[in-house]
């Protein structure tokens, strides 16, 4: 095991199965904005550099999933999970990061695994707060609308932190108290271990408080001290309910930073973005659009409304919508037009090219200026793989045509309306690939009599 000397360790407490979620995930991979909640707290922990983050998590064969998650949201933290057998409590749970924080003399921050809306700012605030003077420990607090289950900030005389006590083990002037237990702390390294060692579970819960530490700090003369933090960044997630509560104010923060990014959301309430939705500057977004994970929008785009974006690039000056669907790997080119009810997956397609209603465009190029004409469709699967269609640069598709990949047409090139094409085309060819049209003079009207004779003569027999 080697030995951390660097100045900051984190701590992410994240065994809870969350049983009131009703759901065979565990509570910290439900998503926020497109991001499971762990990533989040990953996210905020990550500018704070730290040495090792320790991920805590439970017993049970899912938590391996936990620790996938977290791993792939943060690929280059060094971290290390460790397994917390019994839930006996919030100190319990950190003392099981002890031999994996061995040797370590900095800051220890402690955070909570269902927080998807904390920020590195409120972080780092602890830390800083913790190091200017010397504090043991540094608690957040925050001053929620209703405190009834809120653990309470007990200060003395001067205003220092003198303990912290649970609801259910408060007194009713204590319950009267204002400051809350936001669940986030910086530690004096050296101590924390120490200070565990000596918790007890003798409360209501008969549960080891992790808060406790800052009670036996002071009999130790040790003084601790609290930072305010905003009430959302405090939030936790619970529930169903609660995770709805997180979405709803994540979204709102990301619309905000949207636009004060310099971007148009016309009807903000109705764009819902996910946590890593990069929109440039003059983005227009009209109303009722969502973005799901993995899509950059490059500046001067107008995105029409209910589109949906995913795993996609989208370049300066480009059109999207209404109504269409980009998925993974699609990529626009700029000045590009992606019309009504166009679905694009795994696909370039390149500057000024225009794709503008009823199409299809999977595993595919489409050159710079070629048109793409109504239900047009790149037949890219068999059943069995998936192949490429490539599209020269101006070249013409007519409506109703099917490209059966792998095939390519050539720069210049038109394809016929109504064509369904097999083999390549040629660059500045025309390629017609449907039965010959066949004109029979007279015959609707002699079809008609003939139905109509046989429609009487059934009557006739009936009657």
């Amino acid at each position: 095991m080697p030995r951390h000397t660097t100045d900051l360790a984190v701590i992410i407490l994240a065994a809870g199965l969350g049983t009131r979620m009703k759901s065979e995930r565990p509570k910290v991979l439900h998503d926020v904005a497109g991001r499971p909640m762990i990533g989040h707290v990953l996210a905020a922990v990550a500018p704070l550099k730290p040495s090792r983050v320790v991920l805590v998590i439970g017993p049970e064969p899912v938590m391996a999933d936990v620790e996938k998650a977290a791993r792939a949201a943060a690929p280059a933290i060094d971290l290390v999970s460790v397994v917390q057998a019994e839930r006996l409590g919030t100190g319990h749970a950190v003392k099981q990061a002890k031999a994996a924080l061995a040797g370590h003399r900095g800051d220890v921050v402690i955070v909570f695994g269902d927080t998807p809306l904390v920020t590195t700012e409120t972080l780092r605030r602890l830390v800083q707060a913790r190091r200017r003077a010397k504090h043991a420990i540094v608690a957040a607090a925050f001053k929620p609308a209703d405190r009834k289950l809120f653990a309470r900030l007990v200060l003395d005389r001067r205003g220092r932190l003198e303990r912290i006590v649970e609801a259910r083990d408060a007194t009713p002037e204590e319950l009267g108290i204002e400051l809350c237990n936001a669940g986030f702390i910086t530690v004096d390294g050296p101590l924390l271990f120490d200070l565990l060692s000596r918790v007890r579970n003798d409360n209501a819960k008969r549960e080891y408080y992790l808060f406790d530490i800052i009670r036996l700090a002071a009999q130790r003369e040790r003084s601790s001290s609290f930072v305010e933090i905003p009430v959302d960044d405090a939030f936790g997630v619970d529930s169903r309910a609660a995770l709805a509560e997180a979405e709803a104010m994540c979204q709102a923060r990301l619309r905000r930073a949207v636009l004060e990014g310099g971007a148009t959301l016309v009807a903000p309430e109705t764009v819902f973005l996910s946590a890593d939705t990069r929109i440039g500057r003059d983005v227009v977004v009209a109303p009722h659009v969502v973005f799901g994970p993995g899509c950059t929008i490059g500046d001067g785009v107008e995105i029409r409304s209910f589109s949906h974006l995913e795993g996609c690039t989208v370049a300066p000056g480009a059109t999207v919508g209404p109504f269409a669907r980009l998925r993974p790997g699609a990529a626009i080119g700029e000045g590009a037009h992606i019309g009504n009810f166009v679905e694009i997956k795994a696909a370039s397609i390149e500057r000024g090219a225009k794709v503008n209603h009823l199409t299809y465009v999977g595993d595919a190029r489409v050159g710079a200026k070629a048109n793409i004409g109504a239900g047009t469709i790149t037949c890219n699967y068999d059943g069995f793989e998936k192949f490429r269609t490539d599209i020269g640069e101006g070249a013409f598709i007519g409506s109703n045509s099917a490209l059966v990949a792998p095939v390519t047409i050539g720069a210049g090139a038109t394809v016929a309306a109504g064509s369904v094409v097999t083999k390549n085309v040629a660059a500045d060819a025309l390629a017609v690939a449907r039965g010959e049209q066949r004109v029979l003079e007279g015959w609707s009207a002699k079809f008609r009599a003939r139905r109509a004779a046989e429609k009487a003569a059934k009557q006739a027999r009936k009657g």
